[in-house]
């Protein structure tokens, strides 16, 4: 790792958080001065399609909605949300299902950008290592995006997602209802994934692994091959985007030529042609992300972003914040809440950490929480939980007792461990295997549902897992993202129609953090 990062060259010299801030904060909350067109006197509102919880860990003082009622998103754009989250939970779904929701999510946006005359900004967050639905749900917003007018026109339905017309790619200019660039930046700084020389990689202590030899390649829904972002997206699309016909803003780019050099590149794109982002701190990003906005509020460009958590930090120019101390986190939860326990009673409770993740550092990491003496362990089979789908623990005896089990520990002061067996229940198809994570998870969150004492604290680990805690066992439509408890796992606070309202929830990733961050997370908790 350090002999590649060595011969990088050194980064952009001017900090940009405050810059990009100022400029989001000024198109949200003001109108631009007469002189401009009527395209920049639109105010921006930047939304984040978010496939699974963990993409908030970069950021906080942000909304983050669980569901999409038209009600809903109106309510946001209302409330002048200079950027929110929409936690779309689409990696848990089938294809089918994933595109729906983007559609329906998209075309809702956009009539109420267009109500709230708003300038929509779109960023679909997904994993880091590549998994994801993937250009599905890129093409789907793509054509729920463009303009009433050419929505059946420009883009057609294809087999593999949304084909681009004949010739659309002949012309070097574009309507101005069309997406230009599809950018794809998967850096994140927090969970060392790099992208350098428009390979992809994953650091693993002080290695930097190309993505396509980690476990992460091997997922059993969105697997892949090709660690260079180039032949990914060959890969991914079926040649619909041969390596040739993909752009690359490259570490020189960012670091050398700045924002200027990103805004020139991008304005040369058009026809939905895809555009990856080398990067490596959070710098590059935001050199990236000031070129980026250039391109879109001075030359009229319109691109759909597919980036892990690091952009939406520098996209928002979105300052860090220390890691939050137990104290904050656990005096977040000592509020009354309707079943009438008092702060003292609540803090003398213990806590609980969901554990559905499968991926090998989740493993490692619950072997490692598992080891601290005091804790009540409580393992489900997974084989038990996915039965005929219904991903339910509380129909049968045995379902029951586990329910009883982790509140008795919880009221009796005993930090819970709920987790899956470590036997991988996997299908014949992606399409199989992703129903069966989801009955595993939603038996997971039916025993958080059925609590009816406040713990001291809740982690959930992975995903899906942590997504199906939030909306079905603690019944959130609307948080607060409070900051990290650690690198890249973030906190939020439950919001007043939820289970526990102004409690925080710790939304731990499968991928992130050492073999022993979710123990030491847990005990900094407990003390």
């Amino acid at each position: 790792a350090e002999t590649i990062l060595s011969s990088l060259p050194p980064e952009w010299p001017t900090d940009l958080t405050k810059t990009i801030a100022a400029r989001v904060t000024a198109s949200s909350s003001s109108s631009s001065s007469s002189d401009r067109d009527d395209n920049d006197r639109q105010q921006t509102i930047i939304v984040v399609l978010d496939d699974d919880p963990t993409g908030t860990q970069t950021v906080h003082d942000l909304p983050v909605l669980t569901e999409w009622s038209e009600q809903t998103l109106r309510a946001e754009f209302a409330r002048n949300t200079p950027a929110f989250y929409v936690m779309t939970n689409s990696r848990s779904l089938t294809p089918e299902r994933a595109a729906e929701v983007n559609d329906t999510i998209a075309r809702r946006l956009k009539f109420a950008a267009k109500r709230y005359g708003r300038r929509l900004s779109v960023i679909s967050r997904s994993d880091s290592t590549l998994r994801g639905h993937y250009p599905l749900e890129i093409d789907v917003l793509a054509r729920a995006l463009q303009d009433d007018d050419d929505d059946d026109d420009e883009i057609a339905v294809g087999g593999s997602g949304l084909e681009p017309s004949s010739g659309l790619e002949s012309s070097s200019s574009s309507s101005s209802s069309m997406i230009d660039g599809q950018i794809i930046i998967p850096f994140f700084l927090e969970g060392g994934r790099f992208t350098i020389n428009n390979v992809h990689y994953v650091a693993d202590g002080t290695e930097l692994i190309p993505a396509a030899d980690t476990p992460f390649a091997e997922d059993a829904s969105f697997g892949f091959t090709k660690s260079n972002l180039l032949e990914y997206v060959e890969e991914k699309t079926g040649g619909r985007y041969a390596r040739d016909r993909v752009e690359s803003i490259t570490i020189d780019d960012v670091r050398v030529g700045g924002p200027d050099a990103v805004r020139s590149k991008l304005s040369q794109l058009f026809g939905m042609r895809p555009c990856i982002v080398n990067a490596v701190t959070l710098r590059d990003a935001q050199v990236f992300a000031l070129g980026l906005m250039d391109a879109e509020e001075k030359d009229g460009k319109r691109m759909l972003v597919r980036s892990a958590a690091s952009f939406v930090q520098a996209r928002i120019g979105c300052p860090k914040k220390p890691i939050l101390s137990a104290s904050v986190i656990i005096n977040n939860n000592s509020n009354n809440n309707d079943n009438g326990n008092t702060s003292d009673d609540e803090n003398t409770n213990g806590g609980l950490v969901v554990v559905g993740s499968y991926v090998p550092k989740t493993t490692k990491q619950l072997e490692s929480l598992l080891a601290v003496e005091g804790m009540e362990r409580i393992e489900i089979d997974a084989a038990d939980l996915v039965g005929d789908g219904a991903g339910t623990c509380d129909g049968d005896a045995s379902s029951r007792d586990i329910s009883n089990r982790v509140r008795t520990a919880i009221a009796s002061g005993k930090t819970t461990v709920l987790y899956t067996g470590r036997k991988l229940v996997t299908g014949s198809s992606p399409a199989e295997s992703l129903s069966i994570g989801n009955a595993v998870s939603r038996g997971l969150a039916s025993v958080v549902s059925n609590l009816d004492v406040r713990p001291r604290f809740i982690i959930a680990k992975g995903g899906i897992t942590s997504s199906d805690v939030a909306t079905r066992g603690l019944g959130i439509r609307r948080a607060m993202v409070l900051g990290q408890a650690c690198p890249g796992v973030p906190v939020w606070t439950i919001g007043e129609e939820g289970k526990f309202p102004g409690m925080s929830y710790v939304v731990f990733p499968g991928n992130v953090g050492g073999d022993d961050a979710l123990r030491d997370l847990v005990i900094r908790l407990s003390e």
